[in-house]
């Protein structure tokens, strides 16, 4: 049997062993997937001795993605954002990045045009990174507004290697939000357990706004919650799950897992 699994401070709101263990049972793969709650003082152990123990790869999610950068081999593009969300084993320690790539395909799939939008992205971490970085790229003018605004400065001249970036101010969220197309949330506010929190209100909304919470546990946050009073568009984050964990699924193993089962088995849960 060979073992995967997410690494994570806090971890046991994952869902990630959910959906990879439903994708290893659809294809008849004698694997597991397990969630291991490891501190950041103790990343580096814990990735080296999944390595030695055999492991097929890792997932990092909060707060690891940006320190497990000095522990791997980034690749071209993991290194550029400076964070990875997925480790591979099969040729040395190297590390991924594809949580960008997961929010585009999400995005992709509500039926939004990236290219030419204003977007309004909360947070400044390792998903933070990926996400403007991508959108960016892909034609998208980012917005970044972060409790700690010289994190958001620093990411917005990183961002501008690719494409068009620039820092906010939180206060400044009401207007902001009033010149943006897309508003994406890629904090842990109103995560479980603290689903109670929403950093945007539904007054500081518009129609035509398109809301993205990359947060899927719980499904429908408060922030979903508020855009769905505005007449907002919504977007959960159960596809960015389903879609960057198919990627680390591909990247690992080579093989295309059912985006259908890794879906199902996540909504199935929540619910």
């Amino acid at each position: 049997m060979k073992l995967f699994g997410v690494l994570g401070d806090p971890v046991s709101h994952s869902l990630s062993p959910v959906m990879h263990n439903a994708a290893f049972k659809a294809l008849g793969m004698d694997c597991e997937y397990h969630a291991f709650r490891v501190s950041p003082d103790s990343l580096c152990d814990a990735i080296r001795g999944a390595y030695a123990l055999g492991f097929g790869g890792l997932n990092l999610t909060i707060p690891l993605k940006e320190k497990a950068l000095e522990i791997v081999e980034p690749s071209e593009i993991a290194k550029k954002i400076g964070a990875i969300n997925t480790v591979d084993f099969k040729n040395g320690i190297v590390g991924y990045n594809t949580d960008g790539l997961g929010a585009k395909m999400a995005l992709e799939g509500g039926g939004v045009k990236i290219r030419g939008k204003n977007v309004l992205l909360l947070g400044a971490g390792g998903a933070a990174r990926a996400i403007a970085h991508q959108l960016a790229a892909d034609g998208a003018s980012v917005t970044i507004a972060n409790r700690t605004h010289g994190r958001a400065v620093a990411l917005a001249k990183e961002v501008e290697r690719v494409g068009k970036a620039k820092a906010a101010d939180f206060c400044e969220l009401k207007s902001l939000i009033q010149n943006s197309d897309i508003l994406i949330n890629s904090t842990a506010s109103g995560m479980s357990p603290k689903i109670s929190e929403t950093l945007v209100t539904s007054d500081m909304m518009h129609s035509s706004l398109v809301v993205f919470d990359i947060v899927y546990n719980p499904v429908n946050t408060v922030l979903l919650k508020e855009a769905k009073k505005a007449g907002a568009k919504t977007i959960d984050g159960v596809m960015m799950l389903v879609y960057q964990g198919a990627c680390a699924f591909k990247i690992w193993t080579g093989k295309t897992p059912p985006l259908e089962v890794m879906e199902k088995a996540v909504r199935e849960r929540l619910e």
